[in-house]
């Protein structure tokens, strides 16, 4: 809804009320439309403000509405509506103005921002574009170039920002409603006829063909499939050069077009994911809104590499103290450089002064004992960990928290070593830590739900989205990814090469292959891991590919052999022109190695097709989910969807490999995997799992509705 008052005498103040960040419901669109005739027709009001209660604007639509028919009026021509008011229209915009919410604000004749709050049309992170004439509106207030870069990533600006770019016409620190009114008073005897953005020319630019042209080519390569940003560039394509009517004609298709597209189910699907993974709960009926988290005022770091160094400016740009502690003196040194590097740029992009007073370093572990959390963050080598946590134990005072980043060793393992196992809990952070938005906290079998609750809210209180999974080897994410990776190492030995796997993997929307990302994080890390899990056996030699009655390929292991680590040593699975290098390229010499590797061992090439390798890939990923599911790691399939989306750059819009599973069909998927097993019955990650078995036998039900099945025994299903 809207309330409707008259302040100062002659301003008409529209109030936009649906906590929490008053997203225009058919109520809100309702109310507006109602309060502006009130203000229009109040003859004592000269001019109208337009604020949102509780010091937020407008959140834009509510995506819950999206999935019924439409109710109430419409927000194009209620926009129309305030744009063509006879009385000056002013925003004013305190908190967010976003989507819809920005869209109202450029019908609006006047915009007066807090230099604080955040604008933006993020609409192409939900499949769509801006569908009420902000394609059309933005670039005829701030030009073309600027248009483009907003709605095609859909980022947020502050109002300091927004005021550069001519977006608003002014902001403030103070009061913004008191601000507005004020400025409401100043224009009053000013007809809105030349305020009204849909009557601005777009501003000209000496080469459109070559800019668009431009703009086209980076949003492909940036979408990597997605429709919605290239449906972007045209919306304004068409602002650049139609009227305005026609523009907002083209606006109208292309939003037709995408608002039914899977890829707009499927983006929408990992908004409300993103969400629902904040509602946690445990096998012990422990849950998110029972349960208090601690409070953490301030921290330790212990291990300086780069991702503790990540960690530790996450936590700091989050108001948390921080002691950083590594042992090797040179390393600490140059995490000192590091860390404060990282806080300058960071506060340099946010406008705010650097907080380097809020940490401190530590070449041993006493700052401990007057901690409120540890976040552990050696190299992932369980004897080392473990030390580390029996030291932690001694020095800590009762009630610190204690956090592992390991990404995928044994809580379990790791409690054991304290004297109060039910604080310890994992908090597996993805590089760059300050950079990226996931993070895996892993319950154990004694950790209480308060530490849980804890890690969960010190990763939202970092920014971060944080999900609860249970502990296992890999927890959810490295454990999916291992039959993953081993699919595309058993398809080099039947027949194909790493240029083609990463080819099929990236057209299918993946920021990188396979064997790219193995070469950017280094072969020698999972060498390691494999050796330490007794995976290799010398005395058997390379000639034997089963381990532990399975298939398995050595080839990682042989590359390893021979130095070639990745990038870090310009060999890998491609070649680079020096160590360190970026740019990858086929190697003759791993083509002619694959080519030796079957002679040696009988295999004889074949022709591998792009269906193949995905469903290979893709298939024997989505199966362990279901797994996943099924041993209760994961509390529901949001859970993984928003892990490999966030951590593992899963294409946002195919949803997560479990929403794909049921786009695609849970038929298909396990009549896919039935057939690949039975030509491979030696790798156990092709046979299908009972869950998918039983949830197909049950209609294969919509995502959202496999937690039902999870709560019964699978085999009352």
């Amino acid at each position: 809804m809207a309330q409707y008052s008259r302040v100062s005498g002659t301003v008409g103040l529209i109030t936009l009320l649906n906590p929490p960040v008053n997203a225009l419901s058919a109520a809100v669109r309702q109310g507006i439309v109602d309060t502006m005739d009130k203000a229009l027709s109040d003859r004592k009001v000269k001019s109208v403000v337009i604020c949102g209660h509780n010091g937020k604007f407008c959140g834009g639509a509510d995506i819950r509405e999206f999935s019924s028919p439409l109710t109430g009026p419409p927000l194009i021509p209620l926009i129309q509506g305030v744009e063509s008011a006879a009385k000056p229209v002013v925003a004013a915009i305190e908190g967010v103005a976003l989507g819809g919410g920005l869209e109202l604000a450029l019908g609006c004749h006047y915009r007066i921002a807090h230099s604080k709050a955040r604008l933006g049309l993020p609409e192409v992170h939900l499949g769509l574009l801006p569908g009420a004439g902000g394609s059309q509106r933005l670039p005829r207030l701030i030009g073309v170039p600027a248009a483009l870069d907003l709605i095609t990533t859909g980022r947020h600006v502050t109002g300091a920002e927004a005021l550069q770019l001519g977006l608003v016409d002014k902001v403030t620190d103070r009061n913004t409603v008191d601000e507005a009114v004020k400025f409401a008073l100043s224009v009053a005897d000013q007809p809105p006829n030349s305020r009204r953005v849909s009557t601005f020319p777009c501003p000209r630019h000496p080469d459109l063909d070559a800019l668009f042209e431009g703009a086209m080519q980076r949003v492909r390569q940036r979408a990597r499939g997605a429709l919605a940003p290239v449906a972007c560039v045209q919306a304004v394509r068409a602002a650049a050069t139609l009227p305005y009517a026609q523009g907002m004609e083209r606006e109208r298709e292309l939003m037709a077009t995408l608002f039914t597209s899977g890829q707009a189910r499927a983006q929408q699907y990992h908004f409300f994911a993103q969400r629902a993974v904040g509602r946690w709960s445990m096998p012990s009926g422990a849950r998110w809104d029972t349960t208090k988290p601690g409070a953490v005022h301030k921290a330790m770091v212990i291990g300086l590499g780069t991702m503790g160094r990540g960690i530790s400016v996450a936590l700091v740009q989050a108001g948390v103290s921080v002691v950083a502690m590594e042992t090797n003196e040179k390393q600490l040194m140059e995490a000192k450089q590091a860390i404060s590097s990282m806080l300058e740029r960071g506060a340099k992009r946010r406008g705010v002064a650097p907080a380097l007073d809020k940490i401190g370093y530590s070449s041993n572990m006493e700052p401990a004992a007057d901690v409120d959390l540890v976040i552990e963050a050696v190299f992932e080598d369980m004897a080392l960990k473990k030390k580390v946590f029996q030291q932690l134990s001694a020095l800590c005072k009762p009630g610190t928290f204690l956090c592992s980043n390991t990404s995928g060793l044994d809580i379990d393992q790791l409690a054991s070593e304290t004297r109060h196992p039910e604080l310890v809990v994992g908090m597996h952070f993805f590089a760059p830590a300050h950079v990226m938005k996931l993070l895996e906290v892993v319950y154990g079998s004694r950790s209480s739900p308060q530490a849980v609750a804890t890690a969960m809210e010190l990763g939202k209180q970092m920014g971060k989205v944080s999900v609860a999974v249970g502990n296992c080897r890999g927890f959810v994410g490295n454990r999916m990814l291992k039959p993953y990776l081993e699919q595309a190492f058993f398809l080099l030995e039947e027949g194909t090469t790493p240029e083609f796997v990463d080819q099929v993997l990236e057209e299918f929307g993946f920021a990188m292959g396979v064997f790219r990302m193995s070469d950017l994080s280094g072969l020698d890390v999972g060498w390691r891991v494999r050796k330490a899990d007794g995976l290799l056996n010398a005395s058997e030699g390379h000639s034997a590919r089963i381990r532990q009655g399975c298939r398995y390929s050595p080839l990682g292991d042989l590359l390893c052999e021979q130095g070639r680590f990745g990038q870090k040593t310009g060999r890998g699975w491609y070649q680079y022109d020096k160590p360190g290098g970026r740019v990858a390229k086929p190697d003759p010499w791993l083509h002619g190695f694959l080519e030796k590797f079957r002679t040696q061992h009988g295999l004889v090439a074949r022709r591998i097709d792009h269906q193949e390798v995905l469903e290979r890939c893709l298939y024997a990923l989505m199966n362990e989910g279901f797994r996943i599911l099924e041993d209760g790691i994961a509390a529901g399939p949001e859970d993984i969807d928003v892990i490999y989306v966030l951590g593992y750059s899963w294409p946002p819009h195919r949803g997560g490999p479990m929403f794909y599973a049921g786009m695609v069909g849970l038929q298909k998927v396990l009549e896919r995997l039935e057939h690949y097993h039975q030509e491979h019955p030696d790798i156990p990650s092709l046979k299908p799992c009972n869950l998918l078995r039983n949830l197909v036998v049950n209609g294969s039900p919509p995502v959202h509705k496999w937690r039902e099945f999870l709560k019964k025994p699978q085999s009352q299903l």
